[in-house]
């Protein structure tokens, strides 16, 4: 027989309970709470309304027929205790659950089919359980529009002395009500054609909380409004529909931002940018960033019209500048094109788009040249993660495809490809698993027509670790790396949370940017910590490149941002 203590640091009541039953030794603690400064008579005083607290506690798991048993002890130095010991007997078990959905819900998948399914026959009694149960069925009719909903039967009853319990609920719906044409209030100065793109639903369609939340979710993200307060409440409804108000609040209609950074790959960077949240009525919007360190510099500028939906569908257009100066190759690269983003019924988000880029290029001392390519792209990709910030599960999927033709004003014939896979998976609560794999490729009939930034060059934070950054590439006689024609990199990570926000990692990359897919490939080992920061997660490793000819040595590699 195990005996459990319960009650808290420092307080004058103890209670014991026979058997391991940590539930009613919390709860009980709970009820009891902490008893100071009586005396052994005002103990006993006492004894019987400890007891009655701890009655009510454990009744509320289940447990109607306990023998409790009171003592007080009082020590040498005048201190007193009053020690309960509780034998918690045979639980309560539920002998019949009757739960009914009557009118038009009944008939509702929707929600008949998320009513939980316990407490259920033969279970302990859970007075908390049979509770959420009863306010489950009267949220669910809120959510789904049966604001007429009301219990006919609410019942539980209980026989202690046979340990038995029913459980009675009939709940009668009433109509489901339907969701009306929705107005947006005057004070806002946006075309009424843009706010109505943000409504994805049909008037007179049955009412979903869900709905109402997306909107109210879209218009709080678009970028444009510092408030929305949408009315759409039942008490409005004519004939069970409910019309729907939105007041609007534009957020000012320009904004500026900076901030600094540092990641072993560039060393320290500094980031600026400008946004000109909507410029018209219309919601078209311009912007223009730069980043600044040591191996790159860049300028760039935009101007985005919002199609429909115009939360995930935008025509952009573009303009940027970009130098780089990593190992032996130097670059200045000029790029004007458009993106078409759309965003598919499947979740997946297609990129179409066009650019012509103008590159002048270094390799070495010796190589030099001139690129002007077009270049028309089509890109797909897909993110599904249960947090923006820290996902515990998800995955990323991207597939990049674009190329360029002599015969369209271009220096060169390229088809260029990249495939980008990323999963995590979390395995009781503190144990994390990450995979990722990047293969990338390049076909044309003359490579040293292709200007170094459609190149592959690995090794550094975001690749395989242990190696330089964009070290990892073919080297031509003179030792110059010159980029290779394909990139695999794969790698597998293993996190433990030993301290929340806190994990240590192990992990294993292998890669390279090579000519021959079957080229030999470059392996990093290493060790971690990350912290999960209020900016996203701080990553700080210690990496052993395995392979001494391809550069590899010990390495300390810190960058930030989404593992997805």
């Amino acid at each position: 027989m195990l005996c459990y203590a319960s009650g808290s640091y420092g307080s004058q009541v103890r209670v014991v309970f026979e058997g391991n039953h940590r539930d009613l030794r919390d709860n009980a603690r709970i009820f009891v709470g902490d008893v100071e400064g009586r005396t052994a008579d005002g103990l006993r005083r006492y004894a019987s309304t400890a007891i009655a607290q701890v009655e009510q506690a454990i009744r509320a798991l289940g447990y109607y027929n306990p023998v409790i048993t009171s003592v007080v002890t009082e020590s040498d130095d005048g201190l007193a205790e009053l020690v309960l010991t509780v034998e918690p007997g045979e639980p309560v078990r539920i002998r019949s659950r009757n739960v009914e959905i009557e009118g038009p819900g009944g008939d509702d998948p929707e929600f008949t089919g998320q009513v939980p399914r316990q407490p259920a026959e033969g279970d302990i009694l859970h007075h908390g359980r049979y509770t959420t149960l009863r306010q489950a069925i009267q949220n669910r009719a809120g959510r789904l529009g049966y604001f007429d909903g009301e219990f006919i039967t609410r019942r539980l009853e209980v026989d202690p002395s046979e340990n038995l319990a029913d459980i009675t609920l009939h709940y009668r719906t009433g109509e489901r009500y339907r969701l009306g044409s929705v107005t947006f209030l005057e004070g806002h100065d946006f075309d009424p054609d843009l706010l109505n793109r943000f409504v994805t639903f049909d008037p007179d369609i049955p009412f979903h909380a869900d709905e109402v939340a997306k909107l109210n979710r879209d218009l709080s993200n678009s970028g444009y409004f510092s408030g929305v307060d949408i009315d759409a409440s039942p008490n409005r409804a004519e004939d069970g529909v409910i019309p729907i108000d939105i007041g609007l609040t534009p957020r000012p209609p320009r904004s500026i931002g900076a901030g600094v950074g540092f990641s072993t790959d560039v060393g320290p960077r500094v980031r600026g940018n400008w946004r000109e949240h909507y410029t018209n009525s219309m919601g078209h919007r311009r912007g223009a960033d730069t980043e600044l360190s040591e191996l790159r510099q860049n300028v760039s500028t935009w101007y985005e019209l919002p199609l429909d939906p115009p939360m995930t569908d935008s025509l952009r257009l573009g303009a940027g500048y970009q130098r780089e100066n990593i190992e032996d190759v130097e670059s200045e690269r000029l790029t004007l094109g458009q993106q078409w983003r759309h965003q598919l019924d499947t979740g997946w988000m297609q990129v179409v788009s066009i650019r012509w880029e103008g590159e002048r290029f270094r390799i070495g001392e010796d190589e030099r040249g001139n690129s002007s390519l077009l270049l028309p792209g089509l890109s797909y990709s897909k993110l599904q993660a249960n947090s923006p910030l820290d996902p515990s599960r998800g995955y990323r999927l991207q597939f990049d495809v674009m190329g360029a033709h002599r015969a369209i004003i271009s220096d060169a014939d390229i088809l260029h490809m990249n495939v980008l896979a990323r999963g995590l998976y979390t395995l009781a609560d503190n144990h994390r698993f990450l995979t990722r794999f990047n293969f990338g490729g390049v076909a044309t009939n003359s490579f040293s027509d292709v200007p170094p930034s459609l190149r592959f060059f690995s090794g550094g934070d975001q690749s395989v670790r242990g190696y330089g950054y964009e070290t990892l590439s073919p080297r031509d006689a003179d030792g110059v790396a010159i980029g290779g024609r394909y990139q695999l990199v794969g790698g597998v990570e293993y996190q433990y949370e030993f301290i929340r926000n806190w994990r240590i990692a192990g992990f294993v990359d292998r890669g390279n940017a090579v000519d021959d897919v079957f080229d030999r490939l470059a392996t990093g080992v290493g060790m971690g910590i990350r912290w999960v920061s209020p900016v996203g997660p701080l990553r700080l490793d210690i990496a052993k490149g395995l392979d001494e000819e391809f550069g590899g040595g010990w390495r300390i590699h810190f960058s930030m941002g989404p593992e997805l």
